[in-house]
């Protein structure tokens, strides 16, 4: 018998185009202050001008400015080697902050929601002008910062999390532009709460999404975009292999799919070069780096099945034969 373990840790701590921890964390940085201090002013003008828009906008701000300081508290965490019960260190911290953003987008847009449907019912004067300037500014601010998250590593859900907030921000600055524009122009008063409204949709949409994403890391669902069942199939198809089975694929988090299976190869046959070949298959065509491959040989006497039964106690999945 024999067993093969392959494992590739290159891509752990470093990004697939070049784009380096240390500078997302400079990018998020600037982000960071751009967004802080845009918010300060814009919470007084919004105050002022007695805007919900603004105040909306303000309030979004705040969690955009929360999300990154999470994002880039989770990126130490993440940094931090495999220790103790940890085994693959705390990795998962930024599957973790997008689910945090995901959520506080989405309560941020229920409270909003509530905010902005009061407003159409009981519309207040709203000063349009001052909403006007603020929110082409805040445009301004927003695109910067847009900007910046983009020069980081988005294939990081914790990343996209922050990213997401931010570009939902500036689409909310551009629908407050219109809207004080609209007051400015005609004095409808009520396209404050509409321009409102328009966010609250956006945001829901990124929420739902980002709990979406991290939602399948933390149930170790299969990565996107890779069929467990055609997968198994094709492993099958290796040449020496006899039957695969307890197969599993997940990501241990964004950009670090993982894979496990027990393969059964023909007696006589070479158990390294099986492991060898279906380790290059799945680097090549699939991306997985990490695999952990139980490997033996069936015996002459034995059906797979019983070969299968006497390693694996209690087999998880479908077996995969050679069409």
């Amino acid at each position: 018998m024999g067993t093969g373990h392959g494992h590739d840790h290159s891509h752990g701590h470093s990004h697939g185009h070049g784009v380096t921890a240390d500078a997302d964390r400079r990018w998020l940085s600037i982000a960071l202050a751009l967004i802080v201090g845009f918010m300060a002013v814009e919470v007084v003008v919004g105050i002022l001008a007695r805007s919900l828009a603004l105040l909306s906008d303000a309030a979004h701000m705040l969690t955009d400015a929360a999300a990154i300081v999470l994002a880039l508290i989770a990126m130490r965490l993440a940094a931090r080697p495999p220790r103790g019960g940890y085994t693959y260190g705390l990795k998962r911290a930024e599957i973790l902050s997008a689910q945090a953003n995901g959520i506080t987008l989405l309560l941020l847009a229920a409270w909003l929601g509530y905010e902005s449907v009061q407003r159409l019912l009981h519309p207040e004067a709203v000063a349009g002008g001052a909403v006007l300037v603020t929110a082409l500014a805040g445009i301004a601010v927003n695109l910067g910062a847009v900007w910046c998250l983009s020069r980081a590593n988005r294939t990081s859900l914790n990343v996209e999390g922050a990213f997401q907030h931010i570009l939902n921000d500036l689409f909310a600055f551009i629908a407050t532009a219109v809207a004080g524009l609209v007051v400015l122009l005609t004095g409808f008063d009520r396209a404050d709460g509409i321009a409102s409204l328009v966010v609250v949709a956006l945001m829901v949409k990124a929420g739902v999404g980002l709990l979406g994403a991290s939602g399948r890391i933390l149930l170790e669902a299969a990565p996107a975009g890779v069929d467990p069942d055609a997968l198994g199939t094709e492993l099958a198809c290796v040449p020496g292999v006899v039957e695969v089975h307890d197969l599993h694929v997940w990501q241990v988090t964004s950009s670090y799919p993982a894979l496990s299976a027990h393969i059964l190869v023909q007696r006589g046959g070479d158990c390294h070069a099986v492991r060898r070949a279906v380790e290059e298959l799945l680097r090549a065509r699939h991306h997985i780096d990490h695999t952990t491959l139980q490997v033996d040989h069936t015996d002459e006497h034995d059906s797979p099945a019983a070969i299968a039964a006497a390693h694996c106690a209690d087999p998880h999945g479908a077996t995969y034969r050679p069409a």
